[in-house]
């Protein structure tokens, strides 16, 4: 591919809650899911002492964003109800932002009402749509009243059906295609603070995934702020034939290539190994280029 045009420049900010969230430097979004059949069992947190002590401590290593969800979405998963997301999420939230008043909080949900009572009642900061507002219509406006950041990702399907023979013309034109859409309705709608996720393992092959990895510099077209989640996922351990437990140095490995692709948020399950490749990359990208005479 060839190199984008130098005046193509990604936002640095991003406004949620009356605060500014800088993103000049790639940030780490640690995971939490408060469910009990999320695809990676170390990741999950039933109780307000786990989920605290799980919070405090990917903060402590370096997090920006922590992002709590309660609704697994995981390939073919049987989705809990509204009533008992919101139920998991309360009780999370709550203790989150009593031991950490000042964390940035993003909600992984695709229900407009749960994301308008995180938002309302514990001052959420992000809301992370793996639908980008195609599970529930109200989404959109929803966000627009709300007035904070919001996650769209590219899932073809629903989780439920996503991963049975996922098919595309082109994967990487088709994900601009679909993403250009929903970032023009949002911006119509006055939301301008948007994340893009071309949502690696939502939908897409084991191919798919390498490819839109390969080619995310392409989304850089968009000049938002790039989000890439691949943690563990199975585009590392069953190209390695591993389990998601063994898959923490390739995802070291495709977290790096991310951040020279142009990530500027990774979510992830293990905070320290991602800062440090934020911090080996920033210095790698600062070496200055041998000149040919």
């Amino acid at each position: 591919m060839e190199p984008l045009p130098s005046f193509i420049k990604t936002r640095k900010t991003l406004a949620s809650n009356g605060k500014l969230i800088n993103i000049e430097k790639p940030l780490i979004m640690g995971i939490i899911n408060v469910t009990h059949n999320s695809f990676f069992a170390q990741s999950r947190c039933k109780t307000k002492h786990g989920i605290t002590h799980r919070a405090g401590k990917m903060l402590t290593q370096g997090a920006a964003i922590i992002d709590v969800g309660a609704c697994s979405t995981r390939p073919g998963v049987e989705m809990v109800s509204e009533e008992k997301e919101l139920k998991r999420l309360n009780m999370a939230i709550g203790s989150i932002r009593k031991k950490f008043p000042d964390a940035v909080i993003s909600i992984d949900t695709f229900r407009s009402g749960v994301a308008r009572r995180m938002v309302k009642d514990f001052a959420v900061d992000i809301i992370n749509d793996i639908s980008a507002g195609d599970l529930d219509s109200k989404m959109f406006e929803t966000i627009a009243d709300l007035k904070v950041p919001y996650i769209i990702m590219h899932m073809q399907g629903t989780p439920q059906n996503m991963q049975q023979n996922p098919t595309y013309n082109n994967v990487v034109q088709d994900i601009l295609l679909y993403l250009n859409e929903k970032v023009e309705k949002l911006k119509t709608l006055g939301v301008n603070d948007i994340i893009i996720d071309p949502g690696l393992g939502f939908g897409k092959t084991i191919n798919h995934n390498y490819t839109l990895l390969k080619n995310l510099d392409a989304f850089k077209l968009f000049e938002l702020p790039i989000l890439i989640g691949l943690s563990r996922k199975s585009m590392i351990f069953k190209t390695l034939n591993t389990t998601p437990k063994g898959s923490l140095n390739g995802t070291s490995i495709l977290n790096t290539i991310a951040l020279l692709n142009g990530a500027n948020i990774l979510r992830v399950h293990d905070v320290q190994e991602a800062v440090e490749c934020v911090k080996l990359v920033d210095i790698y990208k600062n070496q200055p280029e041998f000149q040919y005479l």
